[in-house]
């Protein structure tokens, strides 16, 4: 864990170095631009549903406003909950970048030996890990909806699975642009993996915080993987 703190504490310190703060808002702009696009047709969508379900001013005097108020709820709901699927998948385009330049910077000999990822290959990471993220979490869904009741059961279930998820998400993101063929083993471990995911997806639930964290997590990875790298070759 000392590792992960190390590299979390690096990767915080890097977030407003110029080539990284460039990064940050621009990763930002366009998901702040995609959740606003997304609440709005899902706004709509939902306020028509309800409307077909007969929820309207037939029904009662001011339906019609409380439907659009209802709907507009249920649309910020499905936001957060979707929140670190989309930030995530947003932060896929943006990886390489952040990773270049942390890597220029703290680890300048494994820069020149990285590969660059093709279009296509950062276009298929980045799809498949918002697919996987997306199926993990409508899986969870069912079973969170039973720990409501619980308090804290709903967010513990869903910090648990993120944690999983975005600890190999973020992995990858360093990794794909240094493995030398398909199957090579990354450098971390399960546990470093999880703790990794653990902080990017508790870091993910915090307002305001969580607009930073998808880069937060990718440089702290990016530290995690190279570190762990090198100390794995002096052993």
């Amino acid at each position: 864990m000392g590792s992960l703190a190390t590299s979390l504490a690096l990767g915080l310190g890097q977030m407003f170095d110029g080539a990284v703060l460039r990064i940050v808002l621009k990763s930002l702009v366009v998901t702040i631009v995609i959740f606003v696009i997304v609440i709005t047709l899902a706004w709509f969508a939902i306020d028509r549903l309800l409307e077909a379900g007969g929820v309207g001013e037939i029904l009662f005097a001011g339906a019609g406003g409380l439907r659009g108020v209802l709907a507009l709820v249920l649309a910020a709901i499905g936001l957060w909950l979707t929140w670190r699927v989309v930030a995530m998948a947003v932060m896929q385009f943006f990886a390489d970048e952040v990773v270049m330049a942390i890597e220029r910077k703290h680890y300048p000999a494994e820069a020149t030996m990285a590969r660059e990822p093709s279009f296509a290959e950062q276009l298929g990471n980045g799809i498949g890990s918002a697919l996987r993220a997306l199926t993990i979490n409508l899986i969870a869904a069912p079973f969170a909806l039973l720990l409501l009741f619980t308090g804290i059961g709903t967010a513990a279930l869903f910090w648990l699975v993120n944690a999983v998820v975005l600890g190999r998400e973020l992995q990858d993101m360093v990794w794909l642009r240094h493995r030398r063929r398909d199957g090579s083993t990354a450098p971390l471990g399960l546990g470093q993996r999880f703790g990794l995911g653990g902080v990017t997806a508790a870091l993910l639930a915090v307002p305001v915080v969580n607009l930073l964290a998808p880069v937060l997590g990718a440089a702290c990875a990016t530290h995690l993987v190279h570190r762990t790298n090198r100390k794995a070759r002096l052993t």
